[in-house]
């Protein structure tokens, strides 16, 4: 049988990782089984091991695809003239635009995390990652002149993990959570906190109704 492509490889890998995320928010990480995703994925269970051995290797893939996406956006983000502005567009994606039940999986990695030792592992590595990365990023804003930053870089980074882990919850939980019109109020708080320095736009509360998506009140539920 002939070596796959990596290209093909690293889209059947996506494909399963897809297959997996939908059906850890639609059942719950106990509930979903390795058949479950291999019909989800419409794959064989041959073809889903070849990938991944386990629920808790599915997890691992799903943050680590996470992460190398975090990574690329905070790369955009250090090299735009507006912080405050391309971290709210960041937070619009993640937040209003990405469908909810992306949401509840991460809930649901995040509550799994608290009784399985080797979820726990992958989850608090992953949630190392992204406070040392918005401090990194904080970091590089202040030295370049971009921010003035009211707290310490370390507890801003915190600070500003918790809030998104509200929202991200706030989402995940209730069906009538109107991100819209929450979400610009959080990134004034925020604006506040990082003080930026760009004289050219002083306002530190932004007017982000542009930011809001034209089908923001659709919050689109895990595919049947």
């Amino acid at each position: 049988m002939p070596r796959l492509k990596p290209e093909t490889q690293a889209a059947r890998r996506a494909h399963i990782l897809d297959a997996a995320e939908r059906c850890f928010a639609r059942a719950g990480f106990h509930a979903t089984t390795m058949n479950d995703i291999c019909r989800e994925a419409v794959v064989s269970a041959g073809a889903l091991y070849i990938y991944f051995a386990s629920k808790e290797e599915l997890i691992a893939g799903l943050c680590e695809r996470e992460r190398a996406k975090l990574t690329a956006d905070l790369a955009t983000i250090a090299a735009a003239p507006d912080l405050i502005e391309a971290l709210a567009r960041l937070g619009q994606h993640y937040f209003l635009e990405e469908p909810r039940y992306k949401r509840v999986m991460q809930v649901e990695i995040g509550v799994e995390s608290t009784r399985n030792a080797k979820v726990a592992e992958v989850f608090l590595q992953t949630d190392r990652f992204c406070l040392e990365a918005f401090q990194l990023l904080f970091t590089r804003a202040a030295a370049e002149g971009k921010i003035a930053p009211k707290l310490d870089l370390k507890t801003l980074s915190h600070v500003f993990a918790t809030i998104g882990d509200g929202i991200m919850w706030r989402r995940a939980v209730d069906p009538a959570f109107d991100g819209p019109t929450v979400f610009p109020v959080l990134v004034g708080i925020l604006s506040d906190m990082l003080n930026p320095l760009d004289v050219a736009a002083p306002v530190p509360h932004p007017d982000l109704a542009h930011f809001a998506p034209a089908n923001a009140a659709v919050d689109p539920e895990v595919p049947p």
